[in-house]
């Protein structure tokens, strides 16, 4: 939220969005959807590959009995080799397949999440910490990839495996088959039992890793403040508490996952030793060969691996579910529309008038704006003053539409601010933020960010508008030298006049300045001053200023109090008819007391 310290509260907490099973399940399927044909070709790809592995136990079965008999066994070992070494290329070009489609179902995930979180509507990025939102891009998508990688692959070629071993021991004998399948059922049973459970309790993990994500994003977001406070070791508590937690709750998803895979285990030996049982009876009675159950053993052992496969890939699926729980809870928030960014239109400056305005964050936060009523003209400088707590940003926040007025009306360029396109009314609009930000990357690529288009002429103009020249020739390579994570390496009012020249080079019809000297020394203050003079001959220009300085010259200054406006006119004629900026004026030396 953007505020000068004159807003009340702090952002609430996240409302978030519930997501069913089958919803999960729907949103896991849709991903998949566009790729069923290479799901579907790299299946038949695996079983292709799994059939010289199904080959094997009959192979082995003719050569027990040729050795039985006397014959050769050269045929069959060579028929045999061939077949598994042809199987292995064929299921690693399967394996291949299934993996590059999970590939891009990741990248495509991701970048519609990063869009999508882009474009959420402020107030629901203001109940959200950049730590989750990050967890979710990064160890969610990651869980994510696991699922349409490994455990879709897994599923897949274990599943045809599976059958394909079914289908020979059917061939080979159905009473055995029986007794098999009747065992791994419970495989069956409690994987419907303890699936939602791994469920629930990965999404609790994942839930817990995003928390710590926020934890430590609060302390970089204040490192110095951290090291200054002797903080540090408090701080290292906080985010291994939550790692702690995390590490907790990982473990539980971890002991129902282990459970699922030692009932799997169970469930294959006790099939064996049913299997053992019944056949070596009917070997005993002679109903079947002694070398008929071997091979049918070693079928049984190619049981094990798919259904090992399958069973961990499901448990993947369930984590894979709690990732796309998390993913679609961002995707089920309110979203500004989509449109194309709009060309900076230049032309004439525009004015704004707030009629009955009343604004609040959120239900449960005190009202800002109590039926706030000014009028900016078109031209010139218009400056809001008024005590922290006023509510000043927020009317630029209101403007810029990061917010919605509940009540009265906007009017931008004598045209309700809700009429305007979105991308078209804030082409319009140079807004430089109180914290003036400034991005990882070259000063360059800083004063581009809002005019791309800018050229290398109205850079140059831009510079010595805001006294940056000196810097540019000051730095290693010039226009193109890095300013560090946040412009760490510029000082606080280098960034203040690097997001200044930003917003001239869009040639805005409409400056918004909040609070855009205070970092500045009394030279460049006054330097300013005279650059935002000369821009308001050109533009209309609307500043938040504590410093009553820096808008003594004004054409109209708007006092505000409490979410109301009290009082507007010139420098001089608020001192002799509103007390409190008289006594604004005075605390700054600006009038006698």
């Amino acid at each position: 939220m953007a505020t000068d310290g004159d807003d009340d509260g702090s952002p609430a907490p996240p409302r978030k969005a519930s997501l069913g099973d089958r919803a999960a399940w729907r949103v896991l399927l849709d991903q998949v959807r566009p790729h069923r044909r290479t799901l579907l070709l790299g299946g038949l790809l695996s079983l292709a590959g799994s059939l010289a592995g199904l080959a094997m136990p009959l192979m082995a079965k003719r050569v027990i009995d040729a050795f039985g008999a006397g014959g050769t066994m050269t045929g069959p070992v060579l028929g045999l080799s061939a077949a598994v070494m042809a199987g292995a290329l064929v299921a690693a070009a399967g394996r291949f397949l299934l993996e590059r489609m999970g590939e891009t179902i990741v990248l495509a995930s991701r970048r519609t999440l990063v869009d999508r979180i882009l474009r959420l509507r402020v107030p629901e990025v203001d109940r959200l910490s950049p730590g989750d939102l990050l967890s979710r891009v990064g160890s969610d998508t990651t869980l994510l990839r696991a699922v349409c990688t490994d455990a879709l692959a897994s599923l897949v070629g274990g599943a045809f495996t599976f059958l394909g071993a079914a289908v020979m021991m059917a061939i080979m004998d159905g009473l055995l088959l029986g007794v098999t399948l009747a065992v791994v059922a419970l495989v069956a049973v409690m994987g419907v039992v303890i699936a939602p459970r791994i469920r629930r309790a990965s999404l609790r993990a994942q839930e817990a890793l995003g928390e710590m994500g926020s934890m430590l994003d609060r302390a970089l977001q204040a490192f110095r403040t951290v090291k200054a406070s002797g903080a540090e070791a408090r701080e290292t508590a906080v985010v291994t508490a939550a790692a702690t937690e995390a590490r907790d709750r990982g473990v539980a998803a971890a002991g129902w996952t282990s459970l699922a895979g030692v009932g799997a285990w169970t469930s294959i030996q006790l099939a064996f030793l049913a299997v053992l049982g019944v056949g070596g009876a009917r070997v005993a009675s002679g109903e079947m060969e002694i070398s008929a159950l071997i091979a049918f053993l070693m079928y049984l052992f190619y049981l094990v691996s798919p259904i090992g496969q399958i069973i961990q890939s499901l448990t993947q699926m369930q984590n894979g579910l709690a990732a796309v729980t998390r993913i679609q809870e961002i995707a089920l928030l309110p979203a500004e529309p989509v449109a194309a960014p709009a060309p900076a239109p230049g032309g004439a400056p525009v004015g704004v008038t707030f009629t009955d305005v009343v604004f609040r964050y959120d239900e449960d936060r005190p009202v800002v704006h109590h039926g706030v009523t000014f009028e900016v003209p078109a031209g010139g400088m218009t400056a809001l003053v008024g005590p922290s707590g006023a509510g000043k940003s927020t009317v630029f926040g209101l403007i810029e539409r990061f917010y919605e007025a509940r009540e009265g009306s906007i009017a931008v360029g004598g045209r309700d601010i809700r009429d305007w396109p979105l991308g078209e009314l804030r082409a319009m609009l140079g807004y430089v933020e109180q914290d003036a930000p400034v991005l990882a990357g070259t000063l360059r690529e800083n004063l581009l960010f809002g005019a791309p288009e800018a050229t290398g002429e109205e850079i140059a103009r831009a510079l010595a508008r805001t006294r940056l020249d000196d810097l540019v020739e000051r730095l290693p390579e010039g226009l193109d030298t890095p300013v560090g994570h946040r412009g760490v390496l510029l000082s606080g009012g280098e960034r203040q006049r690097v997001a200044i020249a930003r917003a001239l080079l869009r040639r805005p019809r409409l400056l918004l300045l909040d609070e855009a000297t205070s970092q500045l020394d009394a030279v460049n203050e006054l330097r300013l001053r005279e650059v935002v003079a000369e821009v308001a001959r050109e533009t209309t220009v609307l500043v938040i200023a504590h410093r009553l300085s820096t808008v003594t010259g004004a054409d109209r200054i708007v006092v505000m109090e409490a979410g109301r406006v009290r009082a507007w006119g010139t420098h001089d004629e608020l001192v002799a008819a509103d007390a409190l900026y008289r006594e604004l004026a005075a605390t700054q030396f600006l009038v006698a007391t």
